[in-house]
């Protein structure tokens, strides 16, 4: 195991600047989730730290060793990607055993690393099966014994849950984790899923554009969002927002589009009437008698809670309620924000404001 550092790291493929200065550090048996939308250069970060991208400027440490110019194959670690990558002429037994074999071992040793690696992912019964013959939950998990076999200072995952179904993502999440925990090993992993990297890190590092947003625990990126981009990024269904302005008449409080005065918890260092975001997560709305009113578009019950999407004027609003409702779309209701649950947001700049 090993701890990885990434300082000031920029990336550009012709004109275009791809990473713009990031920096990271992810500490000795971390699980580190690098999470942004499509394109944000997470993917391309991973492939730095692996060596299947070269570094433009800064530097990538593996341990105490800058490793900018040390090849793919020398950096000890063990990449995991998203379309499996398994040789369909080898059996799953062939398969992990392909890159130690290629490194030299012994054939005892071999089959001792290949055979601990089945054990622990529950892939000895399927040893004599091709790949050809295994669901994509089966395939996703030689890939992962083929990098397992290694003894790794490290594990990068390529959104390796990308092509399974949803219940299937599911599970594979709860083995990935069970995984980390059993074997302690510096993990990075890639994902769009904002869902999976709530789950599964114990930090996660949100980016945009080629940029490093925040990092910090889920739950505290959850709670805490630096900016809108981060608030309406990490959670779902996304946060609300409504553009409102800040109102001191009876207490603290936004006074939205619609003339609906929404109280605050607690004072804001902010000018009378200046405009400003208010966020608001839909689990943090409840239907009651004042609040904001909104025309219900779409009502989808789940049994355990009902998911209300509607309209607030021009803006849309999804509210979670735990209780069953009794609404239809159409109807006018009102939804009442957790005070203390609400963030505000500038603006112009997007970032979080105190309050």
């Amino acid at each position: 195991m090993a701890e990885i550092s990434i300082d000031n790291v920029r990336k550009a493929f012709g004109a275009h600047e791809i990473l713009h200065g990031v920096s990271a550090k992810v500490a000795d048996g971390e699980f580190v989730v690098l999470v942004g939308p499509s394109g944000c250069g997470k993917s391309t970060l991973l492939r730095m730290i692996a060596g299947l991208e070269t570094v433009g400027s800064g530097t990538i440490r593996i341990g105490d060793r800058v490793v900018n110019d040390v090849t793919p194959q020398d950096r000890n670690v063990a990449m995991v990607f998203q379309n499996y990558a398994l040789y369909p002429h080898m059996t799953v037994y062939k398969n992990l055993a392909f890159s130690l074999r290629f490194q030299g071992a012994s054939r005892a040793e071999s089959d001792e690393k290949v055979r601990r690696a089945a054990g622990i992912l529950g892939l000895t019964e399927l040893l004599d099966r091709y790949p050809r013959q295994l669901s994509g939950g089966q395939r996703q998990r030689v890939a992962m014994g083929r990098a397992i076999v290694r003894d790794p200072l490290a594990f990068l995952f390529d959104e390796p849950l990308s092509n399974l179904d949803a219940k299937l993502r599911v599970q594979m999440r709860v083995e990935i984790k069970a995984l980390h925990q059993r074997l302690r090993t510096t993990i990075v992993y890639v994902t769009h899923d904002q869902i999976e990297a709530m789950t599964m890190a114990d930090r996660i590092v949100v980016m945009r554009d080629g940029s490093v947003e925040q990092v910090g625990a889920p739950l505290e990126v959850y709670d805490s969002p630096v900016n809108r981009f981060v608030a309406g990024f990490i959670g779902s269904p996304a946060m609300n927002f409504l553009d409102t302005r800040y109102v001191t008449v009876g207490g603290p409080g936004v006074r939205t589009a619609g003339g609906t005065v929404l109280q605050l918890a607690t004072q804001a260092n902010l000018a009378e009437n200046q405009p400003v975001v208010y966020g608001v997560r839909p689990e943090h709305l409840e239907v009651s008698s004042t609040g904001i009113p909104v025309v219900v578009s779409v009502v989808e019950p789940t049994g355990s809670e009902t998911h209300i999407f509607a309209r607030a004027g021009e803006q849309d609003v999804t509210a979670i309620v735990r209780e069953r409702v009794d609404v239809i779309p159409g109807q006018t209701i009102h939804l009442k924000p957790k005070a203390d649950r609400v963030h505000l947001f500038d603006a112009e700049s997007g970032l979080r404001l105190p309050h």
